[in-house]
């Protein structure tokens, strides 16, 4: 969708966010919308271009309408003719999208709808996450209605115990957009409803005879589409029971609604703190100036907000496109959190990758970005499991004495197994003589570690290092590899000398040994860049 001003950037650098933030607080009187922004000059006044199909639906909005949350609720994609006029539907499509409509119904903001960049694609992942597909019909008899078991573990209406010491409150079936991902597509026939007070009275003495609970969630639906005196009571109400520590708000507003964020809304939260934010952007084209704004109000009322992606297949299945995302949401204070893998709910298979994407995802991750940066991903088991972890491989072995570790790098480590050893055991440099290959020289103690070839950081310290000179020969390499294996065969043999006189401790600082050298890294024989598999470790193939 072309817009006269564009489809609304998403931040690309910390200079965009100071701008945005330093202009609000300057410029916007007391009393405006959260994300009020100028007119844009477009053809006759209007927001759109004449040939925009936006234009066909919303011909005449003026800026002042289009930054007021509640028009943008009003005025949401929710008819079979909006779909049509949108995606200029022939007489015989329009059947198979009424059924389609009639069984997982649609609504999208006007906001969200303006950061589709063309609404022809289909491959555009705005588009993929609002606008019906037919393969929601398609794969309609795949998977179940409710994969978690939620109402297995409902123990009032709308209340589901599952984990010790939290519930989940699904206070509202209401949402400003319906993400075709969803994994309560089974509560959409339900029409859009929001609980009663007594419903809600029912959870809050629940939660109140349950002193195990400290942790609250409120979730629908969006919560923060509910009445904000209504929300503003239960949330009250939890507050004032003695054993909750903790409440949490599950909400899409800040990325498809973010006019909702009214410093109204962020006033009241801040009443009722500790109170964190969970919500969920699922692609860099989201994290536009209007939802870094939203995020901005929440978290100078004190509120922390985290993210929870889901992990869509041609949308975000890509490592590039997740570090993308997650490097613009640290920019604006937003913590990744979790990463989830879709699940398996009726009518939303053509969403879900392999588990091995995420973990791939996760490989390219770690250590390559930092920490704050990186998500967990998980899988929300079937039957009620809860959420399961899932990473690469880091730990390949283990027993006693030692620890195989692996690093993002491919390095194999061998690191010493702290516990009730026994110090006079300790292995001499070299075990019994034979020289061995792979990983087995790591546990005779014959090499510290297993180093691909050539790696970045290695060159890295071949030109610091006065020791690993650029350019030298292998025969000073090897010189300097046994000059530290007769430092460090010394060193040992200091340290079972004390052993003997049971000064453990002492030992090994008396060694003069650093942590480094304990645990150092001998630098690979010069080679191509190569990568180092495990099949040639464990055969002996590849000797360092």
């Amino acid at each position: 969708m072309s817009r006269v001003r564009g489809p609304w950037p998403f931040i690309s650098k910390q200079e965009d966010v100071m701008e945005i933030l330093i202009a609000r607080d300057s410029e916007e009187p007391p009393g405006k919308a959260a994300n009020a922004v100028s007119q844009p000059a477009g053809e006759s006044g209007s927001l759109f271009k004449a040939d925009d199909p936006a234009g066909k639906l919303w011909p005449s909005v003026t800026s002042e309408q289009w930054n007021d949350w509640r028009w943008q609720m009003l005025n949401r994609v929710r008819t079979m003719e909006d779909i049509s006029c949108l995606l200029d539907l022939k007489p015989y499509q329009k059947t198979r999208y009424k059924r389609l409509i009639d069984a997982f119904h649609c609504s999208i903001t006007p906001y969200y709808l303006s950061l589709i960049r063309d609404l022809s694609d289909p491959e555009d992942p705005i588009r993929k996450q609002c606008i019906p597909d037919l393969r929601e019909l398609e794969f309609q008899m795949v998977g179940v209605t409710d994969p978690l078991e939620e109402e297995e573990d409902m123990q009032t209406p709308g209340l589901v115990h599952r984990y010790p010491d939290r519930v989940l409150a699904i206070v509202t079936n209401t949402c400003s957009m319906y993400c075709r991902h969803c994994t309560r597509k089974r509560i959409w026939h339900e029409g859009e409803s929001v609980r009663t007070k007594k419903e809600l009275k029912g959870m809050v003495e629940y939660v109140r005879a349950t002193p195990e609970v400290r942790e609250v969630i409120v979730s629908g639906g969006d919560p923060l589409t509910m009445n904000l005196e209504l929300l503003d009571w239960f949330l009250g109400e939890l507050r004032m029971i003695s054993h909750i520590e903790v409440l949490r708000i599950g909400t899409r507003v800040p990325v498809v609604m973010p006019m909702r964020v009214t410093g109204e809304l962020a006033g009241m939260l801040k009443n009722h703190r500790p109170l964190w934010v969970n919500t969920q952007f699922n692609h860099p084209r989201e994290v536009t100036a209007e939802a870094a704004e939203a995020c901005d109000r929440l978290l100078t009322a004190g509120i922390p907000v985290s993210n929870q992606s889901v992990l869509l297949k041609g949308i975000n299945d890509s490592p590039d496109i997740m570090k993308d995302l997650c490097h613009a949401l640290q920019r604006i204070m937003v913590r990744p959190y979790y990463l989830f893998q879709c699940d398996p709910v009726r009518g939303v298979e053509h969403f879900r990758t392999s588990l091995w994407k995420g973990i791939e995802i996760m490989e390219t991750m770690r250590g390559y970005t930092g920490g704050l940066a990186i998500p967990t991903f998980v899988v929300d088991a079937p039957g009620g499991g809860g959420k399961i972890p899932l990473q690469p491989f880091y730990l390949l072995s283990v027993n006693d004495k030692d620890v195989l570790l692996r690093n993002y790098e491919g390095m194999i480590i061998n690191y010493f197994n702290p516990g009730n050893n026994q110090f006079e055991k300790i292995r001499r440099p070299g075990g019994n003589g034979k020289k061995v290959g792979g990983t087995a020289q790591l546990l005779k103690g014959q090499r510290k570690a297993l180093v691909p070839e050539e790696t970045q950081r290695y060159k890295r310290r071949k030109q610091k290092n006065a020791l690993f000179p650029v350019g030298q020969s292998d025969r000073a390499d090897v010189a300097d590899e046994a000059g530290r294996s007769e430092e460090g065969a010394s060193g040992r043999a200091a340290m079972e000398r004390a052993c003997q006189n049971g000064d453990a401790m002492n030992s090994i600082e008396g060694t003069g040994m650093k942590g480094t050298e304990r645990a150092e890294a001998l630098s690979p024989k010069e080679g191509p860049a190569t990568e180092l598999s495990f099949s040639a470790i464990q055969g002996g193939k590849r000797d360092f």
